[in-house]
């Protein structure tokens, strides 16, 4: 019987987990979710905070996809080759990311030049990397076929979840603590820093659970895992394995590749350059100094809250989607509602921004919205599906087309195609929005929201051979824990 490294039964079908192993499992998610919140919620204005120019502002994202793509195949090759009695496989990349990623979040806030702000952007990205990458493939050694898509539905729940109260934390200071969100030129204002310093704690303390409740597989076969170890010891035979059989990517995994890359080009659009478009175009104020403009920067947080609200609903509802239809269909409608949520965003800009809806109060905000700010919400919807999709039906349809023996490996390699799409917005749509769109970054967004659309129909082409349906049956769901044959542990 052949045996690999990253199964834990041999060929045998793995047990199916009960609710709270697979709860245990994906928690971690919470907290890096925190950290990504911050960052692409708050740089952009860290950047123009410290002097950055509009069309700079893609470029000095430059950095963060860079480190990610060094990092991401060099994690997963790694721990396939990592087993440890106490700590397992994924888990130690999991608790070495979180450390640094929250010292990195709790630095960012006392930068004080653009320099600072880019180099801890690349520190930042590349560690909260470390500790992302290992948890995708955590899904595909520990969850049989059927429960795989609820597997990644559970992390996109959690992403949800943390993406919320990660977006909010500025806010959360500024209204309900009363920190002032201004600050003189080339200063991080109080509630940003406090975010900061909260995302840093709630990271490390999110991961540490899962790394404490969480149980993996062994090798089955000792012996043949150390003499493939061995086979290709040494770090710098490990870097270069890390990235020699990118050519030899199965099928279904270059058909995802190409949805990938124009997904997170269009999500890159709007990390990018949504601060700027809301602030310019919705608020019209070009000066980060100003109570205006902070204002513009915090509603994009709460925006972004309710598209994450979105997602963590959404990726309960996902499993139901792919069932009744197929996970192909699934993501292009769901990649179409956030496409057309992103275009909609250039034509909210041309409502007056002192029209005022109806009296009513929204976390803190005064008891008179804008009429502005209650439209920037609607299109938020559609981003909420597409981003719970992007982060669950990809991974849910490729792990089921990768060797086991390799699943830590190829996951890292399928980040290239996020990793790729951020350096091209990097480099591209700086450009795109100084000469094409005239310095019009709403634009951008419009560019954006047309390559998700392309991509939703892109996804019909993946040959999705593994599409079997999702395990959410609540009798399944409240089945008592599993009981691993090789070690029971009342926490999973």
């Amino acid at each position: 019987m052949a045996t690999s490294v990253a199964a834990p039964t041999g060929t045998r079908d793995k047990p199916r987990l009960s609710f709270w192993q697979i709860w245990n499992m994906s928690f971690g998610f919470l907290g890096i979710q925190f950290g990504f919140a911050l960052q692409n919620g708050n740089m952009s204005r860290i950047f123009e905070t410290m002097g950055a120019k509009e069309d700079e502002l893609a470029f000095l994202w430059l950095a963060a996809p860079a480190t990610g793509l060094l990092v991401q195949p060099i994690v997963g090759y790694f721990s396939d080759r990592t087993w440890s009695s106490r700590w397992g496989r994924r888990r130690p990349y999991f608790l070495v990311g979180a450390v640094l990623a929250s010292l990195s979040l709790l630095v960012v806030p006392h930068v004080t030049a653009l320099w600072m702000a880019a180099g801890m952007l690349w520190i930042m990205d590349a560690s909260i990397n470390i500790s992302m990458e290992p948890f995708r493939a955590l899904v595909g050694d520990l969850l049989p076929d059927t429960q795989r898509t609820t597997g990644f539905g559970f992390q996109t729940f959690f992403i949800g979840i943390g993406a919320v109260i990660g977006s909010l934390l500025p806010v959360i200071y500024t209204k309900l603590v009363g920190f002032s969100n201004t600050a003189p030129a080339g200063h991080i204002s109080p509630s940003l820093m406090y975010a900061f310093y909260t995302g840093g704690v709630v990271f490390f303390a999110a991961v540490l659970y899962t790394v404490l409740t969480t149980r993996e597989y062994p090798p089955v076969d000792l012996a043949e895992f150390e003499a493939e170890k061995r086979s290709s010891s040494g770090f710098w035979n490990g870097i270069k394995a890390s990235f020699v059989g990118v050519a030899d990517m199965p099928r279904a995994m270059r058909q995802l590749a190409i949805v990938q890359f124009f997904s997170w080009l269009a999500l890159f659009s709007m990390w990018i350059y949504a601060t700027s478009a809301i602030t310019h175009y919705v608020y019209h104020t070009t000066d980060p100094t100003s109570k205006l403009f902070n204002e513009g920067a915090d509603w994009w947080n709460v925006c972004q809250s309710v598209y994450n609200g979105v997602s963590a609903l959404a990726a309960l509802a996902l499993p139901f989607i792919a069932r009744a239809t197929s996970r192909r269909i699934t993501h292009l409608i769901c990649l179409a509602a956030g496409g057309l949520g992103l275009i909609s965003i250039y034509f909210i800009g041309n409502y007056p921004i002192n029209n005022y809806l109806p009296a009513m109060q929204f976390f803190g905000f005064d008891m008179h919205l804008r009429t502005v700010e209650g439209l920037l919400l609607l299109p938020m919807i559609g981003v909420g599906f597409a981003w719970a999709s992007i982060l669950s039906i990809p991974y849910a349809m490729l792990a089921g087309a990768l060797p086991t023996n390799k699943m830590g490996y190829y996951m890292g390699v399928f980040n290239f195609f996020i990793v790729l799409p951020q350096m091209v917005a990097s480099i591209t749509l700086g450009f795109f929005t100084k000469h094409v769109f005239d310095g019009n970054s709403a634009l951008t967004l419009v560019l954006g929201g047309c390559s998700m659309i392309f991509a939703g129909l892109l996804t019909l082409r993946v040959h999705d051979a593994d599409d079997v349906p999702a395990t959410v049956e609540p009798t399944v769901l409240a089945s008592p824990a599993y009981e691993a044959p090789i070690e029971t542990d009342p926490r999973l």
